[in-house]
């Protein structure tokens, strides 16, 4: 047994630069000593056919700190400048094989999920997005860490890049860990625009023969003429998305349409309205659409991926749930787990038959392999469908039905709240200096989700500032599920039966309440908000907002 080195990972990237994939070189660099140019634009942070070479300045209350403000520059050399690692991506429209079954959607490249960007912690990451879709778009690193105007959000952190243009986000990844890049932009997250983005660690103190990158997904765009746009204006009845809610032009909910419009609110497919679903496990329904395909690394069950491994390997896998509004829960048959890493972060070693991932959670495990074929089974929660991989080191052993379910999936099952931290990475005991309550509000009749019923403004600011402890707690007043992303920071799990595990995204089940806190050490405007796309483009989604 061995650590693993990058050559034995699956599909590791290495492609040609230009080719619409992920390329990937060292240098020597340093990240740039001012904020970045408009999204379509020329400047410190931006590249482009486009007018501009002004610093973008977000709309809003003034006494703020600016996403490229010398409080956000500080930061970000405080964590220091090594070396540089480029990507080229490219979102673009494209025909993808789920598996049998292509469609045309829209990805990084030709490839679902998109090719996975692998730096080193400390290295400086410097990717350019392409956007050769008929749309605006914009691209965001998902729970790193990072300076405020790479974040990704439109309006807010950065311009929208505009079809044809591009943008180079450059910042230090300081964390090791299992993260993910998607786009902030409406729903063009729930096509095919996400990849893996792994930082490894230096100092890897795991023991490992190999790695499996695992992505869940729920796949329904370009599946008998459904488009996530047509089955969002379904859902709300006909009103669209955020935009109609005070967003206005260049929000970030509408820059994903490309012409095809929602149809006066009736679906140009099938309708996607989920009935009669309910998850004993998140104490509500399972989700709001039903989806024609689970997907498990672009494959759906009927052709799924295969991991190769040899029995007794220990294989570490890292499992990301990309998917729209589902929540997945994960077994590996035969085997048993050991949760290592849960949102990139350490925690005490722990063992489990399955694990429940929300939308934009992450786990790392530790299996040892046995010999013969297994399922990896990825059951849509409260849905009454699955995603399935397969892990052989039998050369000749059957494959296992698509319908296979583990018994591992009705066996221990670790909720995130139970972990702990390691002592690395535990939050030091202190008194909050903040106290901020928001609660969650929406139904599934009228579709309206929002932070006290207050739909999304670009303008919103909970003020905190520099240096403060801030306890969140998040109160979910609605009968449904919800998990909640904060950007640019890992919250502590809080509260009387939470042990302190550091986690970016975790959901808050019905009239129930989520407590978290965090060190206030990263300066700028960032996001909250539910990660089921559906609800996050009906207006659940806030800002909070260091002080100057």
């Amino acid at each position: 047994m061995h650590t693993y080195t990058r050559r034995a990972l699956l599909g590791a990237s290495v492609v040609a630069a230009g080719s619409g994939l992920l390329t990937g070189c060292s240098g020597s660099d340093s990240p740039p000593a001012s904020g970045p140019g408009p999204g379509q634009g020329p400047g410190p942070g931006g590249t482009g056919s486009g007018p501009g070479g002004t610093r973008f300045v977000p709309k809003g209350p003034k006494g703020y700190v600016d996403p490229s403000g010398p409080e956000v520059v500080a930061a970000e050399r405080r964590r220091g400048s090594g070396p540089v690692r480029r990507f080229k991506l490219t979102a673009t429209q494209t025909s993808l094989d789920l598996g049998g079954r292509t469609v045309r959607s829209w990805a990084y490249g030709d490839s679902l999920p998109g090719k996975e960007v692998r730096i080193t912690a400390g290295d400086t990451l410097d990717l350019t997005l392409a956007n050769h879709l008929p749309a605006a778009t914009t691209l965001h690193s998902h729970g790193v860490r990072m300076r405020c105007d790479m974040d990704g959000v439109p309006d807010l952190t950065q311009n929208p890049i505009a079809p044809g243009a591009d943008f180079t986000y450059r910042f230090v990844a300081q964390h090791p860990g299992t993260y993910w890049i998607h786009s902030h932009s409406g729903m063009q997250l729930d096509r095919g625009l996400y990849a893996p983005f792994i930082v490894e660690d230096p100092k890897e103190p795991l023991a490992y023969d190999k790695e499996w990158v695992v992505v869940l997904d729920d796949w329904l765009d370009g599946v008998d003429g459904s488009t996530p746009d047509d089955v969002l204006a379904e859902l709300r009845h006909g009103k669209g998305p955020a935009m109609d809610m005070g967003m206005g032009k260049g929000g970030g909910a509408s820059h994903d349409h490309g012409g095809r419009g929602s149809n006066g609110g009736k679906p140009m497919g099938p309708s996607r309205m989920l009935h009669g679903s309910r998850s004993h496990l998140l104490r509500s329904e399972g989700g709001n659409v039903a989806y024609p395909y689970y997907l498990i690394n672009g494959r759906r069950p009927q052709a799924p991926t295969v991991f190769k491994a040899r029995a007794k390997d220990r294989i570490r896998l890292r499992i990301i749930n990309a998917s729209g509004d589902t929540a997945f829960r994960v077994a590996l048959g035969g085997h048993e787990m050991t949760v290592t890493h849960t949102d990139g972060y350490p925690v005490e070693h722990h063992t489990t038959d399955a694990l429940l991932l929300g939308m934009a959670e992450r786990y790392d495990v530790l299996v040892t392999a046995k010999d013969g074929v297994f399922p990896l089974v990825a059951l849509a929660e409260g849905k009454q469908a699955r995603a399935m991989a397969v892990l052989r080191t039998d050369k000749s052993g059957t494959p296992p039905s698509p319908s296979v379910f583990p018994d591992e999936l009705d066996g221990r099952l670790v909720p995130a709240r139970r972990l702990r931290p390691q002592d690395s990475v535990a939050l030091p005991e202190r008194d909050p200096d903040r106290q901020i309550r928001i609660k969650l509000n929406g139904d599934m009749r009228d579709f309206d989700w929002s932070f006290d019923h207050r739909p999304y403004s670009v303008e919103q600011r909970h003020p905190i500032r520099q240096g403060e402890r801030i306890r969140l707690s998040l109160i979910n007043s609605t009968s449904m599920w919800h998990p909640l992303h904060l950007h640019g920071h890992t919250f502590a799990m809080t509260g009387l039966d939470a042990a302190g595990v550091r986690k970016d995204t975790a959901y808050v089940l019905p009239h129930r309440k989520l407590v978290v806190e965090f060190d206030a050490d990263n300066p700028g405007l960032w996001m909250l908000h539910c990660h089921n796309q559906y609800h996050s483009e009906s207006g659940m989604m806030t800002i909070l907002g260091y002080r100057t």
